[in-house]
Protein backbone atom coordinates (compact mmCIF):
# COMPACT_ATOMS: atom_id res chain seq x y z
CA UNK A 1 0.00 0.00 0.00
CA UNK A 2 0.75 3.47 -0.02
CA UNK A 3 4.71 2.85 -1.99
CA UNK A 4 4.79 5.99 -4.51
CA UNK A 5 2.41 4.11 -7.27
CA UNK A 6 2.89 6.32 -10.54
CA UNK A 7 -0.99 6.17 -11.57
CA UNK A 8 0.13 8.31 -14.72
CA UNK A 9 3.01 9.00 -16.92
CA UNK A 10 3.56 12.35 -15.33
CA UNK A 11 1.67 12.71 -12.09
CA UNK A 12 2.17 11.14 -8.86
CA UNK A 13 -1.05 9.93 -7.21
CA UNK A 14 -2.17 7.86 -4.35
CA UNK A 15 -5.73 7.35 -3.71
CA UNK A 16 -5.44 7.11 0.00
CA UNK A 17 -9.81 6.57 0.27
CA UNK A 18 -10.55 2.96 0.77
CA UNK A 19 -12.86 0.29 -0.32
CA UNK A 20 -14.77 -1.53 2.73
CA UNK A 21 -15.95 -5.05 2.69
CA UNK A 22 -17.05 -6.56 5.89
CA UNK A 23 -19.24 -10.16 5.30
CA UNK A 24 -20.88 -12.19 8.04
CA UNK A 25 -21.85 -16.11 7.64
CA UNK A 26 -24.28 -18.24 8.87
CA UNK A 27 -22.94 -18.86 12.42
CA UNK A 28 -22.93 -22.76 12.95
CA UNK A 29 -22.53 -24.86 16.36
CA UNK A 30 -19.73 -27.10 14.13
CA UNK A 31 -16.46 -26.31 15.26
CA UNK A 32 -14.66 -27.56 12.22
CA UNK A 33 -16.70 -24.50 10.32
CA UNK A 34 -14.06 -21.65 10.97
CA UNK A 35 -12.91 -19.11 7.90
CA UNK A 36 -9.25 -19.30 9.76
CA UNK A 37 -9.15 -22.80 8.39
CA UNK A 38 -8.94 -21.90 4.63
CA UNK A 39 -5.22 -21.55 3.83
CA UNK A 40 -3.25 -18.82 2.85
CA UNK A 41 -2.78 -19.53 -0.54
CA UNK A 42 -6.33 -19.41 -1.28
CA UNK A 43 -6.40 -16.01 -0.14
CA UNK A 44 -3.41 -15.16 -2.32
CA UNK A 45 -5.23 -16.61 -5.01
CA UNK A 46 -8.42 -14.64 -4.19
CA UNK A 47 -6.88 -11.28 -3.68
CA UNK A 48 -4.79 -11.55 -6.84
CA UNK A 49 -8.47 -10.57 -8.28
CA UNK A 50 -8.19 -7.65 -6.64
CA UNK A 51 -4.76 -6.37 -7.50
CA UNK A 52 -3.28 -6.52 -4.16
CA UNK A 53 -1.03 -8.74 -2.00
CA UNK A 54 -0.15 -10.26 1.57
CA UNK A 55 3.21 -9.00 2.98
CA UNK A 56 2.60 -9.57 6.51
CA UNK A 57 0.47 -11.89 8.91
CA UNK A 58 0.16 -11.90 12.56
CA UNK A 59 -3.04 -14.05 14.23
CA UNK A 60 -4.05 -15.15 17.87
CA UNK A 61 -6.93 -17.11 19.09
CA UNK A 62 -9.65 -14.92 18.24
CA UNK A 63 -8.37 -13.53 14.41
CA UNK A 64 -5.61 -13.51 11.47
CA UNK A 65 -4.79 -10.44 10.22
CA UNK A 66 -2.97 -9.74 7.03
CA UNK A 67 -1.53 -6.47 6.37
CA UNK A 68 -1.67 -6.28 2.76
CA UNK A 69 0.05 -3.97 -0.11
CA UNK A 70 -2.98 -2.00 -0.28
CA UNK A 71 -4.57 -1.87 3.50
CA UNK A 72 -5.70 -5.09 5.18
CA UNK A 73 -7.55 -8.41 5.63
CA UNK A 74 -8.95 -10.11 8.69
CA UNK A 75 -10.54 -13.07 9.37
CA UNK A 76 -12.33 -14.73 11.85
CA UNK A 77 -14.47 -17.83 12.83
CA UNK A 78 -17.37 -16.28 10.82
CA UNK A 79 -17.23 -12.66 9.87
CA UNK A 80 -14.87 -11.24 6.80
CA UNK A 81 -13.10 -8.07 6.45
CA UNK A 82 -10.94 -7.04 3.68
CA UNK A 83 -10.14 -3.20 3.19
CA UNK A 84 -8.11 -1.98 0.65
CA UNK A 85 -6.98 1.48 -0.98
CA UNK A 86 -5.37 3.03 -4.43
CA UNK A 87 -6.93 1.33 -7.60
CA UNK A 88 -7.51 -2.10 -6.66
CA UNK A 89 -10.97 -3.82 -7.76
CA UNK A 90 -12.09 -5.01 -3.99
CA UNK A 91 -15.29 -6.18 -5.66
CA UNK A 92 -14.05 -8.51 -7.86
CA UNK A 93 -13.00 -10.82 -4.66
CA UNK A 94 -16.88 -11.73 -4.02
CA UNK A 95 -17.13 -14.24 -6.66
CA UNK A 96 -13.93 -16.37 -5.71
CA UNK A 97 -15.21 -16.04 -2.04
CA UNK A 98 -18.42 -16.97 -2.51
CA UNK A 99 -16.84 -20.07 -4.21
CA UNK A 100 -14.50 -20.74 -1.96
CA UNK A 101 -16.43 -20.50 1.77
CA UNK A 102 -18.81 -23.69 1.33
CA UNK A 103 -15.51 -26.12 0.98
CA UNK A 104 -15.48 -24.76 5.01
CA UNK A 105 -19.11 -24.78 5.77
CA UNK A 106 -20.75 -21.93 4.39
CA UNK A 107 -23.42 -21.57 2.62
CA UNK A 108 -25.20 -18.33 3.73
CA UNK A 109 -24.33 -14.79 4.10
CA UNK A 110 -26.11 -12.92 7.10
CA UNK A 111 -24.97 -9.67 7.12
CA UNK A 112 -23.46 -7.42 4.29
CA UNK A 113 -21.35 -4.35 4.14
CA UNK A 114 -19.96 -2.31 1.78
CA UNK A 115 -19.31 1.08 1.79
CA UNK A 116 -16.29 3.66 0.85
CA UNK A 117 -15.73 7.82 0.86
CA UNK A 118 -15.57 9.54 -2.26
CA UNK A 119 -12.91 8.91 -4.05
CA UNK A 120 -10.32 12.15 -4.37
CA UNK A 121 -9.88 11.10 -8.30
CA UNK A 122 -12.38 8.54 -9.07
CA UNK A 123 -11.33 8.53 -13.30
CA UNK A 124 -8.69 6.60 -11.93
CA UNK A 125 -10.05 4.25 -10.94
CA UNK A 126 -11.49 0.68 -12.71
CA UNK A 127 -14.15 -1.21 -13.64
CA UNK A 128 -16.25 -2.47 -11.41
CA UNK A 129 -15.19 1.10 -8.91
CA UNK A 130 -15.61 3.82 -11.42
CA UNK A 131 -18.95 5.36 -9.66
CA UNK A 132 -21.00 4.15 -7.08
CA UNK A 133 -23.90 3.37 -9.80
CA UNK A 134 -21.53 1.12 -11.17
CA UNK A 135 -20.61 -0.54 -7.64
CA UNK A 136 -24.19 -1.18 -7.29
CA UNK A 137 -25.17 -2.40 -10.26
CA UNK A 138 -23.06 -5.29 -9.94
CA UNK A 139 -23.58 -6.17 -6.28
CA UNK A 140 -26.98 -5.99 -7.32
CA UNK A 141 -26.11 -9.00 -9.61
CA UNK A 142 -24.90 -11.31 -6.70
CA UNK A 143 -27.57 -9.73 -3.96
CA UNK A 144 -31.03 -9.73 -4.79
CA UNK A 145 -32.56 -7.43 -2.28
CA UNK A 146 -29.56 -4.82 -1.60
CA UNK A 147 -29.48 -1.49 -0.48
CA UNK A 148 -27.67 1.53 -1.09
CA UNK A 149 -27.53 4.26 0.91
CA UNK A 150 -25.24 7.76 0.21
CA UNK A 151 -24.80 10.12 3.73
CA UNK A 152 -23.18 13.66 3.55
CA UNK A 153 -23.47 15.96 0.11
CA UNK A 154 -23.58 14.07 -3.24
CA UNK A 155 -22.11 17.46 -5.26
CA UNK A 156 -19.43 17.52 -2.16
CA UNK A 157 -18.17 15.03 0.30
CA UNK A 158 -19.87 11.50 1.11
CA UNK A 159 -20.08 8.15 2.40
CA UNK A 160 -21.44 5.34 0.27
CA UNK A 161 -23.07 2.52 1.31
CA UNK A 162 -24.12 -0.72 -0.04
CA UNK A 163 -25.75 -3.28 2.53
CA UNK A 164 -28.16 -6.06 3.48
CA UNK A 165 -28.79 -8.21 6.75
CA UNK A 166 -31.08 -10.71 8.28
CA UNK A 167 -33.84 -11.35 5.46
CA UNK A 168 -31.93 -10.47 2.17
CA UNK A 169 -29.73 -13.44 0.70
CA UNK A 170 -27.82 -14.47 -2.58
CA UNK A 171 -29.45 -16.27 -5.02
CA UNK A 172 -30.67 -18.83 -2.08
CA UNK A 173 -34.28 -18.75 0.55
CA UNK A 174 -32.43 -17.14 3.85
CA UNK A 175 -32.21 -18.36 7.16
CA UNK A 176 -34.03 -16.56 9.65
CA UNK A 177 -31.31 -15.09 11.77
CA UNK A 178 -31.11 -12.75 15.05
CA UNK A 179 -27.66 -11.39 15.50
CA UNK A 180 -26.96 -11.49 19.44
CA UNK A 181 -23.37 -11.29 19.37
CA UNK A 182 -22.03 -7.13 20.23
CA UNK A 183 -20.80 -5.83 17.17
CA UNK A 184 -19.33 -2.44 16.44
CA UNK A 185 -17.09 -0.55 13.99
CA UNK A 186 -15.59 2.76 14.29
CA UNK A 187 -14.59 4.14 11.20
CA UNK A 188 -12.36 8.08 11.36
CA UNK A 189 -11.70 8.70 7.42
CA UNK A 190 -8.86 12.00 7.89
CA UNK A 191 -7.90 14.73 4.96
CA UNK A 192 -5.39 17.75 4.98
CA UNK A 193 -3.45 16.29 7.71
CA UNK A 194 -0.24 18.20 9.11
CA UNK A 195 2.97 18.04 7.34
CA UNK A 196 5.40 17.48 10.53
CA UNK A 197 3.54 14.13 11.47
CA UNK A 198 3.05 12.80 7.85
CA UNK A 199 6.85 13.69 6.97
CA UNK A 200 7.57 10.87 9.84
CA UNK A 201 6.01 8.09 7.58
CA UNK A 202 8.82 7.87 5.45
CA UNK A 203 12.11 5.98 4.76
CA UNK A 204 13.78 9.10 4.79
CA UNK A 205 13.03 9.95 8.92
CA UNK A 206 12.75 6.13 9.89
CA UNK A 207 14.52 2.79 9.03
CA UNK A 208 11.32 0.87 10.50
CA UNK A 209 8.00 0.78 10.95
CA UNK A 210 7.94 0.10 14.90
CA UNK A 211 10.56 3.52 15.42
CA UNK A 212 7.54 5.06 13.52
CA UNK A 213 4.69 3.32 15.47
CA UNK A 214 6.04 4.55 18.84
CA UNK A 215 7.61 7.88 17.79
CA UNK A 216 4.14 8.95 16.57
CA UNK A 217 2.26 7.38 19.56
CA UNK A 218 0.17 4.53 17.57
CA UNK A 219 1.22 2.24 20.05
CA UNK A 220 -0.63 4.08 22.75
CA UNK A 221 -4.34 4.65 20.79
CA UNK A 222 -5.14 1.26 22.10
CA UNK A 223 -2.72 -0.09 24.25
CA UNK A 224 -3.68 -3.26 24.52
CA UNK A 225 -3.31 -4.28 21.10
CA UNK A 226 -0.96 -6.50 19.50
CA UNK A 227 0.75 -4.94 16.62
CA UNK A 228 2.17 -5.78 13.00
CA UNK A 229 3.19 -2.37 11.36
CA UNK A 230 4.72 -2.11 7.61
CA UNK A 231 6.80 1.08 6.57
CA UNK A 232 6.50 1.37 2.74
CA UNK A 233 9.73 2.98 0.11
CA UNK A 234 9.87 5.41 0.10
CA UNK A 235 6.57 6.46 2.44
CA UNK A 236 3.22 5.08 3.49
CA UNK A 237 2.29 3.36 6.49
CA UNK A 238 0.40 0.61 7.32
CA UNK A 239 -0.49 -1.28 10.92
CA UNK A 240 -2.91 -3.95 12.26
CA UNK A 241 -3.76 -4.22 15.86
CA UNK A 242 -5.59 -7.34 17.26
CA UNK A 243 -6.25 -8.30 20.86
CA UNK A 244 -7.08 -11.37 22.81
CA UNK A 245 -10.87 -10.61 22.51
CA UNK A 246 -11.12 -10.53 18.86
CA UNK A 247 -11.10 -6.99 18.90
CA UNK A 248 -9.31 -4.84 16.22
CA UNK A 249 -7.56 -1.70 14.54
CA UNK A 250 -6.06 -0.77 11.53
CA UNK A 251 -4.19 2.36 10.97
CA UNK A 252 -3.41 3.17 6.79
CA UNK A 253 -1.34 6.33 5.72
CA UNK A 254 -0.81 8.18 2.64
CA UNK A 255 1.52 10.76 3.98
CA UNK A 256 2.53 12.40 0.52
CA UNK A 257 1.28 16.47 1.26
CA UNK A 258 -1.09 17.03 -2.30
CA UNK A 259 -3.22 14.07 -1.38
CA UNK A 260 -2.87 13.01 2.53
CA UNK A 261 -4.67 10.65 3.58
CA UNK A 262 -5.09 8.40 7.13
CA UNK A 263 -7.97 5.89 8.33
CA UNK A 264 -8.22 4.87 11.39
CA UNK A 265 -10.89 1.75 11.61
CA UNK A 266 -11.61 -0.55 14.88
CA UNK A 267 -14.45 -2.52 16.30
CA UNK A 268 -13.65 -1.84 19.87
CA UNK A 269 -16.46 -2.11 21.94
CA UNK A 270 -16.84 1.57 23.82
CA UNK A 271 -20.26 3.06 25.37
CA UNK A 272 -19.12 6.54 24.03
CA UNK A 273 -15.92 7.16 20.86
CA UNK A 274 -15.57 10.78 22.52
CA UNK A 275 -11.99 9.67 24.05
CA UNK A 276 -10.76 7.73 21.28
CA UNK A 277 -11.63 10.08 18.56
CA UNK A 278 -9.87 12.48 20.37
CA UNK A 279 -6.48 10.67 20.99
CA UNK A 280 -6.94 9.72 17.17
CA UNK A 281 -7.23 12.95 15.86
CA UNK A 282 -4.51 14.74 18.36
CA UNK A 283 -2.12 12.13 17.01
CA UNK A 284 -2.58 13.12 13.11
CA UNK A 285 -4.02 16.27 13.30
CA UNK A 286 -6.38 16.52 10.10
CA UNK A 287 -7.85 19.63 8.61
CA UNK A 288 -11.12 17.79 8.02
CA UNK A 289 -12.46 14.00 8.67
CA UNK A 290 -15.74 11.80 8.81
CA UNK A 291 -16.86 9.75 11.14
CA UNK A 292 -18.99 6.64 10.57
CA UNK A 293 -20.05 4.31 13.51
CA UNK A 294 -22.26 1.39 13.24
CA UNK A 295 -23.49 -0.90 15.97
CA UNK A 296 -26.15 -3.62 16.45
CA UNK A 297 -28.62 -3.87 19.17
CA UNK A 298 -26.51 -5.79 21.62
CA UNK A 299 -23.45 -3.40 21.44
CA UNK A 300 -22.74 -0.92 24.25
CA UNK A 301 -22.46 1.73 21.45
CA UNK A 302 -25.81 0.89 19.87
CA UNK A 303 -28.14 3.54 22.49
CA UNK A 304 -25.55 6.00 22.89
CA UNK A 305 -23.75 6.96 19.35
CA UNK A 306 -26.11 10.08 18.91
CA UNK A 307 -24.58 11.64 22.42
CA UNK A 308 -21.12 11.50 20.62
CA UNK A 309 -21.47 14.91 18.64
CA UNK A 310 -22.09 16.99 21.25
CA UNK A 311 -20.21 15.45 24.26
CA UNK A 312 -17.08 16.20 21.34
CA UNK A 313 -17.54 19.49 20.21
CA UNK A 314 -17.61 21.18 23.56
CA UNK A 315 -14.29 20.51 24.09
CA UNK A 316 -12.45 20.27 20.72
CA UNK A 317 -12.10 23.36 17.95
CA UNK A 318 -13.56 21.29 15.47
CA UNK A 319 -16.58 22.16 13.86
CA UNK A 320 -19.30 19.45 12.73
CA UNK A 321 -20.37 20.32 9.26
CA UNK A 322 -22.75 17.29 8.64
CA UNK A 323 -24.60 14.71 10.75
CA UNK A 324 -26.92 11.90 10.26
CA UNK A 325 -28.08 8.90 11.51
CA UNK A 326 -29.61 6.42 10.45
CA UNK A 327 -31.53 3.01 11.62
CA UNK A 328 -31.35 -0.71 10.12
CA UNK A 329 -33.03 -3.76 10.80
CA UNK A 330 -30.09 -4.52 13.50
CA UNK A 331 -27.70 -2.10 13.18
CA UNK A 332 -27.32 1.64 13.90
CA UNK A 333 -25.72 3.85 11.88
CA UNK A 334 -23.81 7.28 12.84
CA UNK A 335 -22.17 9.96 10.13
CA UNK A 336 -20.38 13.13 10.85
CA UNK A 337 -17.98 15.21 9.53
CA UNK A 338 -15.93 17.91 11.01
CA UNK A 339 -13.64 20.85 9.72
CA UNK A 340 -11.46 22.86 11.85
CA UNK A 341 -12.69 26.00 13.40
CA UNK A 342 -11.54 29.07 11.61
Amino acid sequence: MLNGVLVEASVHFFEGVEKLLEIWFDDSDNEDYDLRRIPRANWETLLQAVKCEIISFSKNDAIDAYVLSESSMFVSKRRWILKTCGSTTLLKSLKPLLELVPQYGFNEITDMFYSRKNFSRPELQAFPHRGFCEEVEYLDTLFEEGRSYCLGSINRECWYLYTFSTNKHIKRPPRIHESSEPDQTIEILMQNLDNEIMCKFSKEKFSTSAEVTKATGIDKLLPDMDIDDFLFDPCGYSMNGISANGEYMTIHITPESNFSYVSFESNVSRNNYAELINRVVKTFKPGKFVITIFANKTSPAYATMKELELEYTEVTSWKRSNMQYCSFPLYNLLFAQFCQCA
